[in-house]
């Protein structure tokens, strides 16, 4: 008995997700060895990790709070990898929708209260979308890495980020903390629930999901996008205005990574700080992978992302094993999600040893 491997012309939605879900099963049982490591039961954790994402209306409302940057910051990677633009700079994009946020709604624009909202998400957008914008010129001008230039734009952003919020953006209240003036109250998101901290930045996110994915499966600037992340070179042939598509797709991906940022400071903090993300724009990779690239998969892999994340606190505290947990659990995700993404491209075809002989 032999075994060959076949490209798959197309790998059906079935599969893509038993292949998500497999690869979450498999980091999960990969994880339950450092846990058995440190004496713990990895039914135990894995119960209370569950408990305290979704054991409570609290519970659960902290784990979508959680979950709405990681839809916007999944989207951002997951119209760009459709494309293969490589788009590693969703952190520094979320921090600059941000401050593009504070700068327009913190007073020194004056406008109608009515008009506050739409604006700070516009200029949030166009800020996330310009920093993705530049690399991509760059990548089609000089042929530059856009994976390196997005990376290295995260550094340069954050510590943008920071200059200005010890300097001529910080709030002269905050007692020497470093952080940005606050928001106007016209400039906040309305909760969803009182008095727990869920916002309309998860309706944003959910209908930007919907957004995208009628924009991928129904628009001639979705299958410009599919054709030319599967050839660009026969997508030129055919055509296909390739550099202004890619264009698109970079104000799109970064734009969606501002409007996390918007999201993040309009509907939790109310003001920038230079830890307003704990890394959302690095998990958005894991959870667009998670996704399988897929818009609507997105809020499924950002809610099981940010579950892992906020459960993993409430299993630290009880069991004294350290939430690091979620950061393995992460990781060895988005391993497993490559693994299985070999069995997307190719199926492995058996066949008998004389078959095989009689076929040479």
């Amino acid at each position: 008995m032999s075994f060959r491997l076949e490209p798959r012309v197309d790998a059906s939605i079935a599969l893509k997700l038993m292949v998500s879900l497999g690869a979450a099963l498999a980091a999960l049982l990969l994880v339950a060895i450092p846990v058995l490591f440190a004496g713990g039961s990895p039914l135990s954790a894995y119960g209370l990790i569950v408990q305290g994402a979704f054991g409570s209306m609290f519970a659960f409302s902290e784990t979508l709070n959680r979950a709405t940057p990681l839809i916007l910051t999944g989207l951002a990677a997951a119209v760009a990898f459709r494309a293969r633009l490589w788009n590693i700079g969703a952190e520094g994009q979320l921090y600059i929708g941000a401050l593009a946020a504070v700068l327009v709604g913190s007073g020194l624009l004056q406008m109608q209260p009515t008009l506050m909202i739409p604006t700070i998400m516009i200029a949030g957008f166009l800020a996330g979308g310009l920093m993705m914008v530049i690399p991509t010129m760059l990548k089609q001008r000089f042929g530059a890495d856009e994976v390196v230039i997005t990376l290295l734009l995260n550094f340069v952003v954050i510590l943008f980020v920071q200059m200005l919020i010890e300097g001529p953006l910080k709030d002269p209240l905050s007692m020497g903390w470093p952080q940005s003036v606050p928001l106007l109250a016209e400039a906040k998101l309305p909760k969803l629930i009182p008095r727990l901290r869920l916002h309309w930045g998860l309706i944003i996110g959910l209908a930007a999901s919907i957004l995208l994915w009628i924009m991928v499966r129904k628009t001639v600037l979705g299958f410009e996008i599919k054709a030319v992340g599967e050839n660009r070179a026969a997508a030129r042939f055919a055509g296909i205005p390739v550099d202004a598509t890619m264009l698109k797709v970079a104000l799109i991906s970064g734009g969606l990574a501002g409007l996390a940022g918007v999201s993040e400071v309009s509907g939790v903090k109310g003001y920038l700080s230079a830890d307003l993300s704990p890394g959302f724009g690095y998990s958005g990779i894991v959870v667009a992978m998670l996704a399988g690239l897929s818009p609507i998969g997105t809020v499924f892999a950002a809610i099981f992302v940010a579950a892992v994340f906020v459960g993993a606190d409430s299993m630290s505290r009880a069991t004294g094993i350290s939430n690091y947990l979620a950061d393995l659990v992460v990781a060895l995700s988005l391993l497993c999600v490559l693994v299985g993404g070999f069995f997307l491209r190719f199926r492995i075809r058996y066949e008998r040893a004389d078959a095989a002989r009689a076929g040479e």
